[in-house]
């Protein structure tokens, strides 16, 4: 390890914890109901949807109802963004004609079965793709389908949460929120808002967001290169945000377009884990009781500090097999430069690792660096959290 690199982690820390109580105490006054400073600007459109949708925001419901608000909306979305996958040949904003006579021979069809295992998996926030979304899936369907779901399903969550919060603090009241509410607000306050400046942000660090079709390029070899292009920047701040994983490129956080500066790989990280943070904070508030906030918090952030400095040290010793082999180090001096194999050479070990665990201790899969570039130690880190998370869930 190195100073620089034990910096850059204390100092993502710190934003995390400064983040925490703001954040928390912003979405208190969102689900409880109470006024915040974006209520002139998003209260009309909030009560647009209640009256679209026909929904009395006043009227709360019993754990029954909020359970089966919640299975209708899961089976209205695969629905939908099923549909949509099937009929992206029909649909516009489709530059490389996917799903029709005139795809590229590269193309992956989009199959009944591989519909249905991407509408599932964006429904329930795993964002598993068996495919390559730049050579597979339509503008139209990443922002239609895939993006609209990055917000549902991450909203749908909050909403859970929040109710779970509810029953432990109303303990024996009958009613414990209003589902479709809950997720309006969630997206409405919260989502839309902070997704809108991180959009705005990753742009001007220069990830894409337009809807031009691939552009070819000469390489310094000679050959044509072909350089996916479109509306990328929309779609990966709420995939970090709502911690969904999934991306525009099979490559994730690892393709430079989709993090272009160091810069951009600290926000994305922040926003991994701010609201997840900020909910501690929540949930204290709502239970009348913030030191079992502050000791939900201090849990996770034990965890998560345990396994950066188990991963980080790892990483930077290198893997055991190339150094058997000479081939591994690149020294500086008398330092090591560590396992470089699939690393993304911008960032280095440190801000590697530190994603790394960042993106599993949240589930997200948003990864920056090639999955098979971890040192056995170093991969049983990540592959903790994944297991670890997965059963909270389960639970």
């Amino acid at each position: 390890m190195t100073l620089i690199g034990i910096a850059q982690i204390v100092v993502f820390f710190a934003l995390i914890l400064a983040l925490t109580k703001p954040l928390g105490t912003f979405m208190y006054q969102v689900f409880e109901g109470k006024k915040t400073f974006l209520h002139p600007v998003f209260r009309p459109l909030e009560r647009l949807i209640y009256w679209v949708g026909g929904v009395h925001e006043e009227v709360e419901q019993s754990w029954v109802r909020y359970s089966a608000s919640m299975i209708s909306l899961s089976v209205f979305s695969v629905l939908i963004v099923y549909a949509i996958q099937r009929l992206q040949g029909y649909l516009p904003l489709n530059p490389m004609h996917f799903s029709t006579p005139q795809a590229p021979q590269s193309a992956t069809p989009m199959t009944p079965d591989l519909a249905f295992n991407t509408a599932i998996s964006f429904l329930t926030n795993t964002n598993w793709q068996a495919y390559s979304p730049d050579t597979t899936l339509s503008y139209f369907v990443n922002m239609a389908a895939l993006a609209v779901q990055n917000f549902v399903s991450a909203a749908v969550g909050i909403a859970v949460a929040v109710a779970m919060i509810r029953g432990f603090a109303r303990h024996s009241a009958k009613t414990v929120g209003n589902f479709w509410v809950d997720v309006t607000r969630s997206i409405v306050y919260i989502f839309i808002p902070i997704c809108i400046l991180a959009t705005v942000f990753f742009v001007s660090q220069g990830a894409i967001q337009n809807f031009k079709g691939p552009a070819t390029a000469t390489t310094l070899e000679g050959t044509s290169q072909m350089i996916e292009q479109g509306p990328l920047a929309s779609q990966l701040s709420i995939k970090m945000l709502g911690t969904n994983g999934g991306g525009f490129f099979n490559a994730n956080s690892a393709h430079p377009y989709e993090n272009p500066t160091p810069l951009a790989n600290l926000i994305q990280m922040l926003l991994i884990f701010c609201l997840g943070a900020g909910l501690t904070y929540t949930f204290g508030i709502m239970v009348r009781d913030r030191r079992q906030g502050w000791a939900l918090f201090a849990a996770m952030s034990v965890m998560f500090v345990i396994g950066v400095f188990i991963c980080y040290p790892a990483e930077q010793s290198g893997n055991p097999k190339l150094s058997k082999m000479g081939v591994e180090h690149v020294y500086t001096g008398t330092q090591p430069g560590g396992n470089m194999e699939g690393k993304e050479v911008r960032f280095g070990n440190a801000a590697t690792t530190l994603f790394a665990t960042v993106t599993t201790d949240a589930s997200c899969g948003a990864v920056n660096a090639m999955h098979d570039s971890f040192t056995p130690l170093g991969g049983l880190v990540p592959l903790f959290n994944i297991q670890t998370d997965e059963g909270f869930t389960a639970c």
